[in-house]
């Protein structure tokens, strides 16, 4: 498996119209804009940070993964995701070794992206999100 970089940190917020003006007057960041994840019950936005970004999540509903985290856990770090070159080959690495998995295969995520999550019981109780890009 190679990864690439950090791709981004997801912030668990429950409004993102609330929660961006923090990251855009205080720390200085630009918003990409916003897009809805039917499929995961979400909406983003991505603040890019050098090659990285911030990733806000505002759950689209009351049972999404996004407000179940906030309910338990409140708003912050939700995950961590690493750009990797090869998602299918990555997973299937991972699988070999054992790791725990959420995604067995890729799905689609904001931005067209392919991304497949880690369970946090394979990773000390970090949601680790595995993603590839069409640029690298």
């Amino acid at each position: 498996m190679k990864i690439l970089k950090i791709d981004h940190l997801g912030i668990a917020v429950s409004s993102i119209d609330e929660k961006k003006n923090f990251w855009i007057d205080a720390m200085g960041l630009k918003l990409l804009g916003t897009e809805t994840v039917d499929a995961q019950k979400v909406t983003t936005a991505f603040l890019p940070v050098g090659e990285s970004e911030v990733e806000l999540l505002e759950s689209t509903t009351d049972d999404g993964p996004v407000a179940k985290y906030i309910e338990k856990k409140g708003e912050g770090i939700q995950h961590v995701a690493f750009r990797v070159e090869n998602i299918e080959e990555a997973l299937a690495e991972l699988k070999e070794k054992g790791i725990q998995l959420i995604d067995q295969v890729p799905r689609r995520g904001a931005g067209g992206a392919k991304i497949a999550f880690l369970h946090p019981k394979a990773t000390s109780g970090v949601l680790v999100e595995l993603c590839e890009r069409e640029s690298t």
